[in-house]
């Protein structure tokens, strides 16, 4: 039996960057969900099922980092943020209210669909990985389980998106170990160049779900001047 073909929301003010990314993603066998601004995308959110968001971080009504910010509340589905060129910090911000990956305008859509497939692939856990089995800290007291995309904290589930549940298995399976954060792009998202700002930022956001209190992390340690650490 053939498997359900992924709803992806495009969210842009343009309607020709809209009929090219509907193109593109029919082409890969996604069924395309279409917004023009943010009122429109949450009302679409919040009503359909939907699998992946492509989301404009300049839009009318509502910008793409409140639309971000309010999908988070409710929601882990995967956000792909589209960003204008040399706007790092937007990117940044972008990347702190919870999205799981940026594409820089202008941008190929080839690029984007294929991006679009990975994240829905690392989503479903139907990315190859290097193991299956599940990870934990030693008194099992945090724990991820690449088979369910499940993670746990003192027994709770925690609400990760897709690159931080990437992370904190990565760091579960090299506990005392120290990183950079060019190796952790690219032995944990495979990105062998790019912006480095992306790899702090979530550390922050996964600091803020696993450590009792962020400020002083237990766990995720910063080695100054390496990189981090996990502490097991």
């Amino acid at each position: 039996m053939n498997a359900e073909p992924s709803r992806v929301l495009v969210v842009d003010d343009d309607e020709t960057v809209r009929e090219v990314l509907r193109r593109y993603l029919s082409r890969d066998g996604h069924q395309v969900l279409e917004a023009g601004d943010g009122p429109a995308q949450l009302h679409l959110v919040h009503s359909a099922r939907r699998d992946l968001l492509v989301l404009d971080l300049m839009l009318p009504g509502l910008d793409g980092l409140e639309v971000c910010r309010e999908i988070r509340k409710t929601s882990t589905v995967p956000v792909i943020m589209l960003t204008a060129l040399g706007q790092e910090s937007d990117r940044v911000i972008g990347l702190e209210y919870g999205a799981d990956d940026y594409v820089v305008k202008p941008f190929s859509p080839r690029e984007l669909a294929l991006r679009v497939g990975r994240v829905l692939d690392r989503s479903r856990g139907t990315q190859p990985t290097s193991g299956s089995e599940p990870a934990a800290t030693a008194d099992g007291q945090l724990s991820a389980d690449p088979r369910s995309r499940n993670a746990r904290s003192r027994g709770r589930e925690l609400a990760l998106t897709s690159r931080e549940f990437d992370l904190l298995l990565f760091l579960l399976r090299h506990p005392g170990q120290v990183f950079s954060r060019a190796e952790m792009m690219e032995r944990v998202w495979g990105w062998s160049f790019g912006d480095q700002s992306t790899v702090t930022v979530h550390v922050r956001r996964l600091r803020e779900k696993i450590e009792p209190d962020p400020a002083v992390p237990r766990h995720l340690e910063t080695v100054w001047g390496v990189g981090y650490r996990f502490a097991p």
